[in-house]
């Protein structure tokens, strides 16, 4: 692992189940990631996905890359336009920084048909020997 190393991008198929499932998981009941109808009252086309299943997602993207021994330590993002049903979001990182503490510090972007998802950075544990 070195800084400037571009990790394989991950595609994530936008699914209504995924959305809502996300939702149920982090307990946000919100009606706009479970509920279309409630969802186009408010604005939107459709249900949408929130924060938290985003932010799952951007560590899963991470740590699947570092492998099983990597440990989260910090990771924020920002949302952008929305992820919707039918909609493929594309993963991609690039090493940043790298710690002489064995952490490692990775740019992360998400993008799907409309734009930028989310943007964020990922600081990351790893054991030497690992990555």
């Amino acid at each position: 692992m070195k800084v400037g190393e571009e990790l394989a991008p991950l595609e994530i198929a936008v699914t209504r189940t995924l959305i809502v499932a996300g939702a149920v998981a982090s307990r946000d009941y919100q009606d706009v990631h479970h509920d279309a109808e409630l969802a186009r009252e408010k604005g939107a086309p459709d249900i949408f996905m929130n924060i938290l299943t985003t932010n799952g997602l951007v560590g899963r993207y991470v740590t699947d890359r570092f492998g099983p021994s990597a440990v989260l330590r910090r990771v924020a993002i920002r949302l952008g336009v929305p992820n919707y049903p039918g909609d493929t979001m594309v993963l991609s990182g690039t090493v940043t920084a790298l710690g002489d503490d064995g952490t490692a510090e990775v740019s992360v972007v998400g993008a799907n048909g409309l734009g930028r998802h989310v943007t964020g950075t990922v600081t990351i544990s790893v054991p030497e020997g690992s990555a």
